[in-house]
C-alpha cells in the first residue's frame, strides 16, 4: 500500500469534525474543524493553554524548543469562529539528520516496523512523520477551544500527574480533591513532586525513559450527556485518548479496582441533595449507561515510556534482512508525561463538546 502524503486523520463526531494534517519534520503542522460556529475564542488563553504542552528546558524535557504559536488561517471573522477553522503551527526546529541512522532499521516501540511494513518507502519516518506525538499540539488548538466552549457552560475539564515510574501521588480515588495551581507539572500533592523528579532524572541520567499515569477531572457535564453503546461517554473519551500515541491504557472511576470490590460496594448509592440527586461515592466515574450522571466524571490514562531512548536496542535492518543494534539519536523526553497533561484535557474537552 502506497503511502498518501496527503492521507489525514479524521474525527467524525456528532458536532465536530476534525482533521489533523502534516508531519514531526514537516514545514508546518495543523488543524482543520468544523462544529464551533458562533463562538469567540480567547486566543490569549489558548496560547498559554498551548504553551503547557511544549518542550520546555526541563530535565524530562525534550531539547527540541518549538515555539508552537498558533496561526489562524482562516475560519474567524471579527474574532468569532464562521465556518471551517483552519490552523497552523510552524515547526522551526527539525534536525532530520537524528533519523538517518533509523532507514530501514525500526526503532523498537515505535511505528517505524508497522508502517514500513505496510507502506514501503512512502512516508515520512523523521520523527515519527505523521505517527509523532508532534501531532497533538494541533489537537490541543481544538481541544483547548472546545474547553474554552465547555467553561461558558459551566463545564471545568482538569488533568494532573498522580504517578510518575514508581512514585505514587495523590488520586481522585483517595478522595482528594483540589485546585492545581502548578500548570507545568500538576499534582493533587505537590510534596511528591521531588521524588518524582528525581525518577525522571534517574532514568534520563541512564539514557532510558519512565512513564505515568494522568488522571482528569470533568465537573459540571448535565445529567443525560452522552448516549449508549457506540456513542456512550466512555467510547468517545477513549476513542480520542487513544489518538495520543504515548496512551496504552484507560479506566473511569475506580476501573480495574472494581474487580476486587462487591457490588455492595461498587454501586453508588443515590440521595437528595435539596432537589439534586447525587451519589454517595463515585466508583463508577460518573457515567452510568454510557451517560453523565451529574457527578464529576473521572477518568485516567497510563504514558508509556519514551520508546526514544539512548540505550543500546536490538532491532532488525528490514533490507538486509538481518538483526541488528540501533543506538537512537538525537532529543527526546526522559518523560512524556507532563507534557501530556494538557493533551487528555484537549481530547476530555473533546469528547465532551461532542457529546452534550
Amino acid at each position: 500500500m502506497k503511502f498518501n502524503d496527503k492521507q489525514q486523520s479524521i474525527f467524525n463526531g456528532k458536532k465536530l469534525c476534525v482533521e489533523i494534517f502534516g508531519a514531526s519534520h514537516a514545514p508546518e503542522i495543523g488543524v482543520l474543524f468544523t462544529g464551533l460556529d458562533g463562538f469567540k475564542p480567547d486566543m490569549d488563553e489558548l496560547q498559554r493553554f498551548m504553551d503547557r504542552r511544549r518542550a520546555k528546558k526541563t530535565a524530562y524535557s525534550t531539547k527540541r524548543l518549538e515555539g508552537d504559536k498558533v496561526i489562524i488561517e482562516k475560519g474567524v471573522k471579527d474574532g468569532i469562529i464562521d465556518g471551517q477553522f483552519k490552523a497552523v503551527i510552524k515547526n522551526t526546529a527539525q534536525r532530520s539528520s537524528d533519523y538517518d541512522n533509523t532507514v530501514k532499521t525500526p526503532r523498537p516501540a515505535h511505528a517505524d516496523f508497522v508502517a514500513w511494513s505496510k507502506y514501503g518507502d512512502g512516508f515520512d519516518y523523521r520523527g515519527g512523520g505523521k505517527f509523532s506525538g508532534r501531532l497533538t499540539a494541533p489537537m490541543c488548538i481544538v481541544g483547548g477551544i472546545c474547553k474554552q466552549a465547555l467553561k461558558e457552560k459551566g463545564i471545568t475539564v482538569d488533568a494532573y500527574i498522580t504517578q510518575i515510574g514508581k512514585v505514587k501521588g495523590a488520586s481522585y480515588k483517595d478522595g482528594v480533591e483540589r485546585e492545581i495551581f502548578n500548570q507545568e507539572f500538576p499534582l493533587l500533592d505537590d510534596s511528591v513532586k521531588d521524588e518524582m523528579m528525581a525518577e525522571i532524572e534517574s532514568a534520563r541520567l541512564n539514557q532510558d525513559s519512565v512513564g505515568g499515569i494522568i488522571e482528569c477531572v470533568i465537573r459540571g457535564v448535565p445529567v443525560g450527556a452522552g448516549e449508549y453503546m457506540f456513542d456512550s461517554l466512555e467510547s468517545v473519551i477513549s476513542h480520542l485518548a487513544f489518538a495520543v500515541p504515548a496512551v496504552k491504557g484507560i479506566e473511569f472511576g475506580f476501573g480495574f479496582d472494581l474487580a476486587s470490590m462487591r457490588g455492595s460496594v461498587a454501586n453508588d448509592a443515590f440521595y437528595y441533595d435539596g432537589d439534586k440527586v447525587k451519589t454517595k461515592t463515585n466508583h463508577n466515574g460518573g457515567i452510568n449507561g454510557g451517560m453523565a450522571n451529574g457527578m464529576p466524571i473521572t477518568f485516567r490514562v497510563v504514558i508509556k515510556p519514551t520508546p526514544s531512548i539512548g540505550i543500546e536496542q536490538d532491532t532488525v535492518d528490514m533490507v538486509a534482512k538481518k538483526n541488528v543494534k540501533l543506538k537512537i539519536e538525537g532529543r527526546h523526553d526522559a518523560c512524556i508525561t507532563p507534557r501530556a497533561v494538557p493533551v487528555i484535557e484537549a481530547i476530555a474537552s473533546m469528547a465532551i463538546y461532542d457529546s452534550l
